[in-house]
This record gives C-alpha cells, sequence and structure tokens, in this order.
C-alpha cells in the first residue's frame, strides 16, 4: 500500500462521511435547494484564486519535467472551463455579491497558503491530491446524470478520464514523493492530508448553515 492509500485508509470515517454527505446525495439526486448550492458554490469560488496558486507552487516545485508539464496543463483548465461555470451558476442563482469565508473555508485557505509558502513539492501535493481525489470519489458514481445543468457540470467537471488520469498522477507523484522523504517530511504529509479531510467534511456541513 502506498502512502496515498495508507493516508485513506487513515482518515477513511471522515471521508466516506464526505464522499456519501447529504450535500452530495442531494446533488447527485436533483433535489439540492438553490439556497444550499449557492451557499456552497460562493464559499468554494473564494477557493479559486489560492487553488490556482497552489497548482502553480507546484509546478515551481516540482523536481522532474512529465509531472510539472502535466500540472501546469491542469492549472489552465482550472483557470478555464471551472472559472466559467461558477460566473453561469452564481449568476442564475443569484449570488454573484462577494462573501465572507465562513471557518471551514477559512481554514482550507490558511492550508493550501501553508502548502505554497512551504515551497515543499511534497505538502503542495498533498494538498492538491485530497482536494482533486476525494471529489473525484463522489463524483464517479454509476448513476444518471441530474437533469439540470446546475447539478450536472458541478458532478461533470470532477469525473471522466482525464479528470481520473489527473487524479492518478498525484497519486503517483504523492506515492513517490513520500518514499523518497525523511520520517519529519511525511509526517508532515500526514498531518495535512488529515486537515485537508476534516476540512471537506466541515465544509460539506457549512453549506446547510447553522
Amino acid at each position: 500500500m502506498g502512502f496515498a492509500d495508507e493516508q485513506r485508509a487513515a482518515t477513511a470515517r471522515t471521508w466516506n462521511a464526505a464522499v456519501g454527505h447529504r450535500f452530495v446525495e442531494e446533488l447527485w439526486s436533483g433535489r439540492l435547494d438553490d439556497h444550499v448550492l449557492a451557499r456552497y458554490l460562493a464559499q468554494d469560488a473564494l477557493f479559486l484564486d489560492r487553488f490556482v496558486a497552489l497548482l502553480g507552487a507546484a509546478v515551481a516545485s516540482a523536481d522532474r519535467t512529465p509531472p510539472r508539464m502535466a500540472i501546469a496543463r491542469q492549472l489552465g483548465l482550472v483557470a478555464g472551463d471551472e472559472d466559467d461555470y461558477f460566473g453561469r451558476a452564481l449568476t442564475r442563482l443569484g449570488a454573484t455579491a462577494p462573501v465572507d469565508p465562513l471557518p471551514p473555508t477559512r481554514g482550507f485557505l490558511e492550508l493550501m497558503d501553508e502548502a505554497r509558502s512551504s515551497g515543499s513539492y511534497a505538502e503542495a501535493l498533498t494538498v492538491l491530491l485530497v482536494a482533486e481525489w476525494l471529489y473525484l470519489d463522489w463524483a464517479s458514481r454509476p448513476e444518471p446524470s441530474p437533469r439540470d445543468w446546475l447539478h450536472a457540470e458541478w458532478i461533470d467537471l470532477h469525473r471522466g478520464s482525464a479528470f481520473t488520469a489527473w487524479v492518478e498522477l498525484l497519486r503517483t507523484e504523492t506515492d513517490r514523493v513520500a518514499a523518497d522523504a525523511d520520517h519529519a517530511t511525511r509526517e508532515r504529509m500526514a498531518t495535512l492530508f488529515a486537515r485537508a479531510v476534516d476540512l471537506e467534511l466541515a465544509f460539506f456541513d457549512a453549506a446547510y448553515g447553522d
């Protein structure tokens, strides 16, 4: 078992709670309330700038050319397709005004900033891996897509052969880097992985308010 699978197993309870969250169930069934989705997407949109910066840090700190190029290509996709979805979705939902970050959003922004400012490829990979892998997990159900593009496109952004290959690259690179890392670095990676999984679950919870 590689490092990535070890960390997923170690966080299985929280991971599974996020993947099977009420938000995910209602999104897939098309029953998700617009108010909940608006709250969720308005918060998620706050991640885009920091996420692009974190991808940029991974590009800069990568120690091999092939993964550097793959991460750079993904950076372009995030800045294009995902940013376009946010604009259309938030306009339809009437949620275009800037919002303040909720506690889980602040926590994830801080986590991404920590990983980026560390200059560590290992740390950047770890945070990226959780953010992308957990979403691939909940978006890869063998079920018909919901009819509304608002729900279906959010699912489609996080599944399919290209996104699966992207997550597999992150897993492979995380395993490779962890295998060569010293004990302190591996411990730091494990800590970041667990924090990211905790925040993913809290982020879904926060979509429903207090």
